[in-house]
């Protein structure tokens, strides 16, 4: 069942590969260029998947791009340069750097030789607000990496988090698409946020936002119990939420009259494609959700009290089930261990089926790597608290340092698939026989 598990998670990637889902819209393009009158093309990449999808561009609309900036997650730029005028930056992620700024700056001064006959082509995917920096004016790097850290820190979920980081911002939330106007602009989404709401993933660069300034300081003021967070910050934030800076902009600006957003892979596709691929290796597979969130341990032990009831229909049907499920949980770090919200729910679940038999449970982020970490995420079974005990372990004491990636080096488990070039949150794979 392990095997099994791996092969269902491997086959819901090819699913979202994002080199496929950006090449199926390259028609698409033509067509808008010539009905429109368009004269050339800018590509603008940003986030985890933004290679393989400027690439996918690039193999195909070579002649007609003239010109174009990728920005990625350190690591995810594997074969070096894409053509010689696109510029590529590795950047920081979860927490922003010196490297994300610049490549934002040098998107915005691409954009500013668009015109009416230029097409934007904007390729979004997950970890983009992190990727794509461009401090409001008055802010530093550094006062955005420590509101990063403590909002991180205090277990705020990517809704939240961007929210905040949109109204902090001279390219998210819509200012992309005000740096591009007035070129025709298309953004290709590779959502990495439950529900696929537009304006957060990657924090909306070419969206309207529904938030406000007054949201962003209510997470700011909820989180920030230590006081450590940047007065400049509070400060804009106040400013903000009195009315005498203008908000972020909203649906009905005549900026969006010629921007188009198109989501071209999620995680409903991903646990989808895990559905059949479980199905034809002789389980029932049933898709528990797509909106998976909130701590890490508490959805292990929402998804156990699922096993528990499964177990009931085995009992009588003996068929094997397949369990599936998507979304994106939150760690609230109290500990100094090393992990990220995968491995603390594998080892969370884990710790509920200690001892029993016929149960294989799989957590891995679909863009391989799971919070500061190598691994994608860990899988677990009945006998991996049994083995940790054998070796001397004490798991609770793992959990209660949010160590998990250390406790499942020394038991074995970790799932390291590097990096995959998508990003769709998520996946919970649960295998029950009886």
């Amino acid at each position: 069942m392990n095997q099994d598990a791996v092969t269902i998670f491997n086959v819901a990637l090819d699913s979202v590969n994002p080199y496929a889902a950006v090449k199926d819209y390259v028609d698409r393009i033509r067509t808008i260029c010539r009905e429109e009158g368009l004269t050339k093309i800018y590509v603008i990449g940003l986030g985890k998947a933004a290679y393989p999808m400027t690439r996918a561009l690039v193999d195909t609309l070579r002649d007609r791009i003239a010109g174009g900036i990728v920005v990625t997650k350190y690591g995810h730029a594997p074969d070096g340069p894409l053509a010689e005028n696109i510029a590529i930056h590795e950047a920081g992620h979860p927490v922003p750097d010196e490297n994300g700024v610049a490549g934002a700056s040098e998107a915005v001064e691409l954009l500013r030789k668009a015109d009416r006959e230029t097409l934007v082509v904007c390729l979004i995917s997950g970890g983009g607000s992190a990727l794509f920096v461009a401090p409001a004016e008055g802010l530093s790097l550094d006062d955005k990496q420590v509101m990063t850290r403590i909002l991180l820190k205090g277990g705020a979920d990517i809704v939240e988090l961007n929210t905040v980081r949109k109204h902090l911002s001279r390219v998210k939330a819509g200012r992309l698409a005000e740096a591009a106007s007035p070129a025709r602009v298309l953004s290709l989404i590779l959502s990495d946020v439950i529900g696929d709401p537009l304006d957060f993933i990657a924090s909306g660069p070419t969206s309207p936002d529904t938030t406000t300034w007054a949201d962003a300081l209510a997470i700011v003021t909820r989180y920030d119990t230590a006081g450590e967070m940047p007065q400049k910050i509070l400060q804009l934030l106040r400013d903000g939420s009195e009315g005498n800076i203008p908000d972020t902009p909203k649906k009905g600006n005549p900026l969006f009259d010629r921007v188009e957003n198109i989501i071209i892979g999620s995680n409903r596709i991903a646990t989808e494609a895990a559905r059949k691929k479980a199905q034809e290796l002789g389980y029932e597979p049933v898709v528990l959700t797509t909106e998976l969130q909130g701590e890490a341990r508490d959805a292990a032990r929402w998804l156990y009290r699922q096993v528990l009831e499964s177990q009931s229909c085995l009992a009588s049907g003996r068929k094997k089930i397949g369990l599936i499920a998507g979304g994106e949980t939150t760690v609230t770090v109290r500990g100094k261990g090393l992990g990220g919200r995968n491995t603390e729910m594998a080892l969370a679940f884990a710790m509920s089926i200690e001892g029993t038999s016929g149960i294989t449970f799989l957590s891995a982020g679909t863009d391989g790597t799971d919070g500061p970490t190598d691994a994608a995420g860990a899988i677990v079974d009945g006998q991996t608290i049994p083995k940790a005990r054998s070796l001397g372990l004490d798991p609770q004491s793992f959990l209660d340092d949010n160590d998990s990636y250390h406790f499942f080096e020394k038991t074995g488990g970790l799932v390291k698939t590097g990096p995959t070039g998508t990003n769709v949150m998520d996946l919970q794979i649960i295998l029950i026989e009886p």
